[in-house]
């Protein structure tokens, strides 16, 4: 299919979306949520101001159903006007998009496909294209022949840069590995970067570096300088303690590291993995983080004199759970995205809130001058839209992306806490029915559990494919705890948990059940119980310790921590939870943190969900379960593999099912109904 736009369509397109847009907002909140509705629902993944502060770009995403997926589109607004106008159309994937210094032109990346074409760039490969602010044709930047990985453009808009991945075999075994090409290799076979630079006047490629490793992040500073984070492997286990920091200068054929052997010595555990790096205004100072599965991400700043660097660990705001991949500089101070009892906010390294109030941001950017900000964020009644902040952090709305949500009866969300385990205070979301009363008497609940563990759940509408917001729209109370190791509640509270799963997370939860059950809210005897990744983990965990849960659904779930070592791809997670031990220094650990070794406890009727092709929790923990439960336990069990899926589902087809079968497994089990 041609997925090149013409200016007819888009011409036609456009008018319909500017009629649409003049239409009034509807007010009447009388429409009851099914689960077709998740997919009316847009999102803004990215943003970029203009230097001068004048327009914003966003990609906006959006459910195909024809594609069974997702697909972006890129829309432009000038800030003085305050209409969105939308840049791109067609099933090609834009995103990306970058601004060129005279804010004239945007650069993104995106497939375009055109019928009977198979060379780049028209085959439907990642290429980079640029496109004027007042719309038109995209230009074709790349014309790579299997397209590109990432790119960046120069801060003085002179060249692009961006790399490509090549197939490298490199070690004593090469020779037998080449000659028996057929067949998968542990190691020694891989994909690594080559670094190249387009000068956008003479249209000269230049390959600049041959790195000899993954890079899976670059940027690149206004004097030219390229910061790079690498690892050896594309395999995610290497990116667990082997990803470095590296700089290449203007003119220089080899890198400088910045993270030099030794520097993890001082982190809680070895496996931390190195997220994004950014430049300052300046180019003289770096940013980038570090993410631990059970401990706290870390920030770091390096000033960076050729060759001579100050690495520095910045310190957080109290109780703040730093986002990793969430970094950004304003001028030359450093900003970020963090966690606060549930709220996520942008902050300065100085610790200012830049954005304040119950909102949950996800993304945000600046003007060149750090004058003019946008955020991307959620609140309690609407799904993530964007907003202009100003210097008291007051929003102004810009975009109504989801304006059919205004008609939608939403649930009432509201922040709960408990005394958890030790004594200790636990907080959770609660979602009420949209018409529920407080002398309607206790109600069906479902505690839905986050993943991660080092997550949490946080305080906005959510509607998505695990339960909140699709269960109270059918009289079901929904809470989502976050318990010991959860995000956004202080270190101690998040690093409690290493070394205590399957112990402290599991109390933590059950004295929220016993919470909502004694202030009238839950019906003890209709309590459900579902999750996903980490969250499948602990609904395996539940189940194993009581029978007061009358259906649960598990998604993508540890059943033996042993094997999840084992078999998972970033297996510095299991690690960092048992201690730091291994399989064979403390089983014991191993096995206390397994649900496996009490499934003949189990009664509840349990739904499982896995991705066929899940790398992060692989299906044979559901295989497993499913096996114990229904063979030799023998409760109800009904297990659904998805087709291809790894470990989030992302097809349409995929998320529909996930949802139906939900509803019709607590329908049954845990509301009665035949």
């Amino acid at each position: 299919m041609d997925s090149t736009p013409s200016r007819a369509l888009i011409a036609t397109i456009a008018a319909v979306l500017l009629c649409a847009s003049a239409l009034a907002v509807e007010t009447d909140r009388s429409h009851v949520i099914e689960p077709e509705d998740y997919f009316s629902i847009g999102s803004i993944p990215q943003v970029a101001v203009s230097p001068a502060g004048r327009q914003v770009v966003w990609l906006e995403s959006r459910w195909d159903k024809a594609a069974d997926g997702r697909n972006g589109d890129l829309w432009l607004m000038d800030l003085q006007v305050g209409e969105p106008r939308r840049l791109t159309f067609g099933p090609a994937g834009e995103g990306n998009p970058a601004w060129s210094p005279d804010g004239k032109q945007i650069y993104f990346t995106a497939g375009y496909k055109r019928a009977g074409e198979d060379k780049p760039p028209y085959n439907g490969k990642r290429q980079v294209w640029r496109i004027g602010v007042d719309g038109g044709e995209p230009l074709a930047m790349t014309r790579v022949e299997g397209g590109i990985d990432r790119y960046e453009l120069a801060g003085n808009g002179k060249a692009l840069y961006y790399t490509v991945s090549v197939e490298k075999t490199e070690d004593e075994w090469k020779a037998l590995r080449e000659s028996h090409g057929g067949l998968d290799y542990g190691h020694g076979v891989g994909e690594r970067a080559q670094l190249f630079r387009l000068d956008l006047k003479s249209w000269r490629t230049k390959m600049l570096l041959d790195t000899g490793r993954v890079v899976t992040d670059f940027a690149v500073a206004g004097n030219g300088r390229i910061a790079m984070v690498t690892s050896p492997d594309e395999e995610k286990i290497y990116n667990e303690g082997w990803s470095r920091v590296d700089i290449l200068e203007p003119g220089a054929t080899e890198v400088q590291v910045v993270t030099p052997e030794g520097w993890r010595d001082s982190h809680h555990s070895p496996y931390g993995w190195i997220n994004e790096v950014v430049w300052s205004g300046s180019g003289d100072r770096i940013g980038f983080s570090v993410d631990f599965d059970g401990y706290p991400t870390r920030i770091f700043a390096v000033h960076w004199n050729r060759g001579k660097s100050a690495l520095k660990e910045l310190p957080r705001p109290e109780g703040v759970s730093v986002e990793g991949g969430s970094l950004g500089f304003r001028g030359d101070e450093l900003c970020f995205i963090g966690d606060d009892h549930a709220r996520f906010r942008v902050y300065a390294e100085s610790g200012r809130l830049l954005t304040p109030g119950d909102i949950v941001a996800s993304t945000f950017d600046f003007s060149k001058n750090g004058k003019v900000q946008v955020v991307v964020a959620a609140t309690l009644t609407t799904p993530p839209d964007l907003f202009q902040v100003d210097g008291q952090g007051d929003l102004t709305r810009l975009t109504r992306v989801n304006p059919q949500v205004d008609g939608w009866k939403i649930p009432q969300i509201s922040l709960v806490q408990w005394e958890g385990d030790g004594g200790d205070t636990v907080e959770g979301i609660l979602e009420l029915p949209p018409d529920y009363k407080p002398d309607d008497g206790p109600i069906p609940m479902v505690v839905v559990i986050h993943g991660g563990p080092t997550s949490s759940s946080p305080y906005q509408f959510r509607f998505w494919i695990y339960g909140r917001t699709l269960l109270p729209a059918k009289g079901i109370a929904v809470l989502s705890p976050n318990y010991r190791g959860s995000t956004g509640y202080g270190d101690k509270f998040l690093t409690d948990l290493v070394g205590r799963e399957n112990d402290v997370d599991v109390k933590d939860i059950l004295t929220g059940v016993d919470a909502m059950v004694q202030r009238g809210i839950a019906d003890p005897d209709r309590l459900g119980v579902m999750g996903w990744s980490n969250g499948g983990f602990l609904t395996n965990c539940l189940i194993t310790v009581t029978d007061r849960f009358k259906a649960a659904s598990s998604g993508a779930g540890v059943i033996d921590q042993v094997l999840q070592w084992g078999i998972e791809d970033t297996p510095g997670h299991v690690i960092n939870f048992m201690k730091g031990s291994y399989p064979w220094t403390d089983p014991a650990e191993y096995r206390a943190g397994s649900p496996l070794f009490a499934l003949g406890k189990v009664t509840t009727p349990t739904l499982i969900h896995v991705g066929a092709n899940d790398p992060r929790v692989p299906a044979a923990h559901s295989r497993a379960l499913y096996r114990g439960l229904k063979y030799y336990v023998k409760v109800p069990t009904e297990l659904v593999v998805y087709p291809g899926a790894a470990h989030g589902l992302t097809t349409w087809k995929h998320r529909l099912a996930k949802m139906e079968w939900d509803l019709a497994w607590f329908d049954r089990y845990l509301l009665g109904n035949e």
